[in-house]
């Protein structure tokens, strides 16, 4: 597991379990939400995002958290060998963005260097920008284009893992964690 795209509604920990793998594997952690977003929750331009991320993602090792599935898997995933998808219940999902979201209004919580979090329009199911509504809207698709990716032969040389509960993604990672210790460390070159 060399390059490695963790996917999943908001609120399902794609941030965290990326972040705690890229540092395990000493790699990169690339955060497609830091990179899209711009001053005032304003979106960066399709060309320009897509540039970012290729040039993050050059190097032989990385982590990405985030989805973006239709802008960015022919960028990330001829590359990607791993394909990690949070795919946990939805109710679980909004309850966990509802008290994200209540937590970073109260503190004030900066994301991403220049946006703040706003909480009550995210129990507005029906706005465009509430994170449980575009859930809501959006799971049905992006399950069923992360299913047919898993079948689709352009894609075949990505390992897809799917967990479904919070149990098997703390196995999972754990798994993960214990076989990068026990990974030898990368021979230094003597520069002598």
């Amino acid at each position: 597991m060399q390059r490695i795209q963790v996917m999943g509604t908001s609120g399902s920990g794609k941030s965290t379990v990326g972040l705690r793998l890229a540092e395990a594997f000493g790699a990169p952690h690339v955060e497609l939400d830091a990179i899209n977003w711009l001053p005032g929750w304003t979106e960066r331009d399709h060309e320009g995002f897509r540039a970012l991320v290729a040039e993050a993602t050059a190097g032989d090792r990385w982590v990405v958290s985030g989805n973006y599935l239709s802008r960015m898997h022919d960028i990330l995933w001829g590359r990607a060998d791993t394909v990690i998808w949070l795919d946990l219940p939805l109710h679980l999902t909004i309850y966990r963005q509802l008290t994200r979201s209540w937590r970073r209004w109260r503190s004030n919580e900066l994301l991403w260097g220049t946006n703040y979090e706003r909480f009550f329009p995210q129990l507005k199911v029906w706005d465009p920008n509430s994170l449980p509504g575009f859930a809501i809207r959006n799971r049905p698709k992006q399950r069923r284009m992360l299913i047919e990716a898993m079948a689709d032969p352009r894609w075949a040389h990505i390992r897809f893992v799917r967990l479904t509960s919070q149990r098997e993604i703390d196995r999972f990672v754990a798994s993960l964690l214990a076989s990068a210790s026990q990974r030898p460390s990368e021979p230094v070159e003597d520069r002598a």
